[in-house]
């Protein structure tokens, strides 16, 4: 079973930046993977994605703001965040879908889920 474990949130004043882990183990094969978040009373949305083959894509409310990456041995998933603002404010997680496979935002397409870290941004 895939695990999927998020570290690196926090509390931050806007503006502020934060960088965001996700360790990945028993990983076999190709994996596509994303982040998103979910702030009370909102639904799930996508923030970022990364193909196996190193395409992205982000949601427009962070694009030039945050950037997802991943490590040459693809076990950690990361997201630098710069310039954030209180509408960032959510639940983080990271998200694995098994296969060779384009980057996507939709929720319903990651069949394995992190149990996030909390961002907090002040204004």
């Amino acid at each position: 079973q895939v695990q999927l474990v998020e570290s690196g949130g926090g509390s931050v004043q806007a503006g502020g930046s934060l960088r965001l882990s996700c360790v990945a183990s028993r990983f076999y094969g190709n994996y596509r993977m994303g982040w998103f978040r979910q702030a009370p009373g909102k639904e799930r949305e996508g923030v970022a994605s990364r193909s196996t083959y190193g395409a992205t894509t982000y949601a427009d409310s962070v694009k030039g703001r945050f950037t997802v990456s991943q490590d040459n041995g693809k076990t950690i998933l990361y997201l630098q965040m710069n310039s954030l603002n209180p509408e960032d404010t959510a639940m983080y997680y990271c998200a694995a879908d098994p296969g060779w496979l384009p980057p996507t935002l939709l929720p319903g397409h990651y069949k394995y889920w992190g149990q996030g870290t909390q961002v907090t941004v002040s204004s």
